[in-house]
């Protein structure tokens, strides 16, 4: 991990603080992509919606895609450009609103595309159907839209040709953090359930969970899957990833505010799995910190965990050249996405505070929570 240079006591801890420089260098592998295919690229807002770079984002990608009202009006009002929305199921009073600030909007049941597909088509709106290829190619089961009782996407055997009337889009989501290796399979699935029904649309979304901007990504192989099924069917070819886009973007920087024993050495910091970086204990995963090994690989081991009563709150084991010290302070790679959109208040633990750094490692604070936040959630 290539952590930043930035002076750890120009910031407030606990803070997420976002690389400006690497943000726009997976911006431009992004349109990359785009400009030799194309396709057209969308940030996925479920796993950034950091509005305050959108300028900059804007710059390379062609909009945004969202979950639900609140998501498109963002886009739609800090993106300024294409916003795309797909929901497991619409209601009435925000699909009222969906229809004045989306240019896309995808259903996912044949039943929500009849109810719905008058009004956005009548607001000038692009419709588009989400398909399930059934076609498993991860071990998550959480993040599997393809698992045996799945409520996403609609299969091939509660496929509804005769209703495809307006309809200009097919939609699937398949993939998560995976290579190309894995959508190639997804489409050979995809062409042989919904093939057919491409030659009468307009576009198809291979939707997110595509790991373009890591190293190891094949990139080569992502764009002939792309200009195979762009040339084929005559289609625009959408791909939304999230992670992608601020992968390795932007770290949590915390303090340690004390230091327990039982068994072992325990750290307890200002920031927390279960507030913070939730997919720590929903993934799970292991974040890595700048200067710690696993445990014992260096001379001093702790557990890190954070400030919250639930006694899983821990973020992980880890070891360091010398002790901790109540004070120090610890930074967390890769924090950037499914962090702030994610965090919560659990507790009445504050929400991290917002920093960019530039070129020459400068900080400026973007927002910083308090109080009112807190209070404003409940009633």
């Amino acid at each position: 991990m290539d952590y930043p240079n930035f002076d750890l006591k120009s910031v407030e801890t606990p803070c997420y603080v976002v690389e400006l420089p690497k943000l726009e260098k997976n911006l431009q592998v992004l349109a990359g992509v785009s400009r030799r295919t194309g396709c057209k690229i969308l940030l996925a807002q479920k796993a950034f919606s950091m509005y305050s770079v959108y300028p900059l984002i804007a710059k390379y990608l062609d909009g945004a895609t969202s979950s639900g009202i609140f998501e498109a009006r963002l886009s739609a009002e800090e993106m300024g450009k294409e916003t795309h929305v797909f929901s497991p199921a619409y209601t009435e009073n925000e699909f009222d609103e969906i229809v004045k600030v989306s240019s896309h909007i995808v259903f996912n049941s044949f039943s929500q595309l009849k109810k719905f597909k008058a009004l956005a088509l009548a607001a000038g709106a692009s419709v588009g159907i989400r398909v399930n290829p059934e076609h498993s190619t991860q071990d998550h089961a959480i993040y599997d839209p393809c698992a045996v009782g799945s409520r996403l996407g609609v299969t091939a055997a509660n496929f509804e040709p005769n209703e495809l009337d307006g309809v200009e889009g097919l939609h699937f989501h398949t993939l998560c953090e995976q290579n190309s290796d894995a959508l190639e399979a997804t489409l050979v699935a995809f062409e042989e359930r919904f093939g057919k029904y491409l030659h009468a649309m307009k576009w198809v979304n291979f939707g997110g969970g595509h790991h373009i901007t890591r190293t190891d990504y094949d990139i080569p192989r992502l764009e002939r899957c792309i200009k195979y099924i762009a040339e084929k069917y005559g289609v625009t070819v959408y791909l939304e990833p999230g992670e992608a886009v601020a992968l390795g973007t932007g770290v949590l920087v915390a303090q340690v505010i004390d230091i327990v024993d039982n068994g072992m050495k325990i750290a307890i910091l200002d920031t927390s799995a279960a507030c913070h970086m939730p997919d720590v204990l929903e993934m799970p995963y292991r974040p890595e910190i700048a200067g710690a090994s696993l445990p014992e690989e260096k001379a001093y081991t702790y557990r890190i965990g954070g400030p919250t009563c639930l006694a899983g709150d821990i973020i992980g084991d880890y070891s360091f050249d010398k002790p901790l010290s109540v004070g120090d302070r610890l930074i967390f790679g890769d924090m950037a996405h499914y962090t702030m959109v994610k965090n919560n208040t659990f507790n009445g633990v504050p929400l991290p505070a917002i920093y960019v750094s530039d070129e020459d490692d400068s900080t400026t604070l973007v927002k910083m929570f308090g109080y009112n936040d807190f209070k404003a959630r409940l009633s």
